[in-house]
């Protein structure tokens, strides 16, 4: 299968537009609020499963090698972030949201938030995942699940939700036009 020059630059754009989310903002003990997710999101409406999925994988690689474009910096160290499980989440997401979108018969606001939530929670599942490991076994910080839910969740599900479904309308109303001018990947 040959790769199109069109597909590197929609994967690198939505990279690109993740790396800028993670700039947009706002700071919390913990796990802080940023536009990553919304991106992340668009990339699996508008490229699909797989370039959507690539798109947050050239992200993420790129923040291991160094360039400091994750929300707290870069570089291979980055792993021991206790918010690095949502960067792993961010291909689970994209993937989940791009798949389901695939299979709409339609393109609908209901359907596009559907498919959003489902790939929300995947990446909530891997940031908590991760949260909850790297306080305990790394750095030593005693974290009970319910704790890493109520810490990594709670306070941006509303945000998340709200994202959601701003991102369900817009996409209802471009995709059928990005569609017939053979720009979307779904």
């Amino acid at each position: 299968m040959a790769v199109k020059t069109k597909d590197m630059i929609l994967v690198a754009l939505f990279a690109a537009l993740t790396a800028v989310g993670a700039f947009i903002k706002i700071p919390t003990p913990v796990v802080p609020f940023s536009l990553q997710y919304l991106f992340c999101a668009y990339s699996g409406i508008l490229l699909g499963a797989k370039r959507g999925f690539y798109s947050q994988l050239l992200y993420m690689s790129i923040g291991l090698m160094g360039f400091p474009i994750f929300t707290n910096g870069g570089g291979i160290t980055y792993i021991f972030q206790p918010t690095f499980g949502y960067i792993i989440g961010f291909l689970l997401c994209s993937y989940i949201i791009g798949k389901f979108t695939e299979r709409l018969t339609k393109i609908t606001i209901t359907g596009l938030f559907s498919s959003i939530v489902a790939g929300m929670c995947a990446m909530y599942f891997c940031g908590i995942l991760h949260l909850y490991i790297i306080m305990n076994f790394y750095l030593g910080k005693t974290m009970s699940v319910k704790a890493a839910i109520i810490t990594g969740i709670f306070p941006f599900i509303l945000t998340d939700l709200i994202y959601s479904l701003l991102i369900a309308v817009t996409a209802a109303a471009i995709v059928p036009l990005l569609k017939k001018l053979g720009l979307v990947g779904i």
